[in-house]
């Protein structure tokens, strides 16, 4: 009896498993029944026009299988791309919160949550979801971004300078950041100038320098400062760093050049920093038009700024050109037509614009750092040829 108790073993072990087996797979061919009615019953939903009620039943699956959320992530993509951000948000909140699901697909979720705040306006809380993201291998990049795009809409300096310098400090130096870094502190300085923190403003654009030595905005601020103390020497020195960094900057320096030139008397130094790179711009040609013209060499001065005209043709060339020949020309007739012809060049450049952004062509007359159309720092740059320089 005893033997064929032990020869039953395997058998009842046998039977137990398959048993077991069989229940396993009636369990999940019931969730898996459950799991296809919801979707589908979504899928009807949404196909019907009822994304609210396409919503609560999506949501629904998420109890039953941790699996779908993917497919979460991207229902919620889907209501934001149709600018149903209320839907959007719904969705993706309801993953964040949930513990049941893999800490990657939760980053992935917050994410979105966080694009989805930024579309609807809600930065602060677009704010809060990227923040927890910075520690995230997969997501600090875009986290960044957003941040710094939060933050300049928000025009919180001091909290993008926070987060660019941590970012340096934990990744190491990435030209995107310097040169951002670089204005933030530019931007932090003109607050503090405003505020006659002048101190405070020149230690923030000494940062700036140091944070990107291609940088050329705080060399063109340090000089401004400088002016506006009478510091006219040091001044000088600062414009003539743009020229170092990026000379199609120089057109912006020039001017202020001269105005100290005019302070001070000292034409024949103005003329000396101009020589290396008068060529360079018709900002810096027509300073040295001005310059023959103080010494009364009127005629000298009309021919090397047509033979200037020569080689690089621009309207605010032509327009002075006109008006040197008014000055020299006795008939009355051709002085008349020579003045008509000039102001209509003037009415020309008056409605061109100086500025261009690189990335996207907006264009204006004001210079912005930070391009308005595309969000970008130093893609905005003085327009060259017959309408600029």
């Amino acid at each position: 009896m005893l033997e064929l108790l032990f020869l039953l073993l395997p058998v009842a072990a046998g039977y137990g498993w398959i048993m077991g087996r069989n229940s396993v797979r009636q369990a999940q061919r019931e969730q898996s029944s459950i799991l296809s009615k919801h979707y589908f019953r979504g899928l009807n939903f949404l196909l019907s026009d009822q994304p609210d009620k396409a919503v609560d039943t999506l949501i629904k699956m998420i109890n039953l299988n941790s699996d779908t959320v993917e497919t979460h992530i991207a229902m919620g993509n889907f209501f934001r791309h149709r600018g149903e951000i209320d839907r959007a948000i719904r969705v993706h909140q309801n993953l964040v919160s949930k513990e049941e699901i893999q800490a990657s697909q939760r980053e992935n979720a917050l994410k979105e949550l966080g694009l989805d705040y930024v579309q609807a306006g809600f930065l602060e809380r677009a704010e809060n979801a990227f923040l927890q993201l910075l520690n995230s291998d997969k997501h600090y990049v875009i986290a960044q971004q957003q941040l710094f795009n939060i933050y300049q809409t928000t025009k919180e300096w001091h909290r993008a300078i926070e987060l660019a310098e941590r970012m340096v400090d934990c990744h190491g130096d990435n030209d995107d950041v310097s040169e951002r870094l670089a204005h933030f502190y530019c931007e932090q300085a003109l607050v503090e100038q405003r505020s006659e923190h002048h101190k405070t403003a020149l230690d923030l654009l000494q940062k700036a320098v140091n944070a990107d030595e291609r940088a050329v905005r705080p060399w063109l601020l340090l000089g401004d400062i400088a002016m506006q103390q009478l510091r006219y020497n040091d001044a000088i020195e600062y414009f003539l760093q743009v020229a170092e960094r990026d000379i199609s900057w120089f057109s912006e320096a020039v001017p202020k050049l001269e105005i100290i030139a005019k302070e001070t008397g000292e034409w024949a130094r103005f003329a000396q920093e101009l020589e290396s790179h008068w060529q360079e711009c018709a900002t810096s040609y027509l300073a040295m038009v001005d310059v023959l013209l103080r010494k009364g060499d009127t005629g000298p001065a009309a021919d090397y700024l047509l033979d200037q005209l020569r080689k690089r043709p621009t309207m605010k060339g032509f327009k002075t050109l006109m008006g040197l020949y008014i000055d020299q020309i006795e008939d009355k007739a051709s002085t008349d037509s020579l003045k008509l012809l000039k102001e209509l060049v003037e009415n020309q450049i008056a409605l061109r614009p100086k500025y261009r952004c690189v990335r996207c062509g907006f264009s204006g007359r004001k210079l912005y750092w930070l391009c308005p159309s595309c969000k970008r720092w130093n893609v905005v740059k003085p327009i060259k040829g017959l309408d600029g320089e």
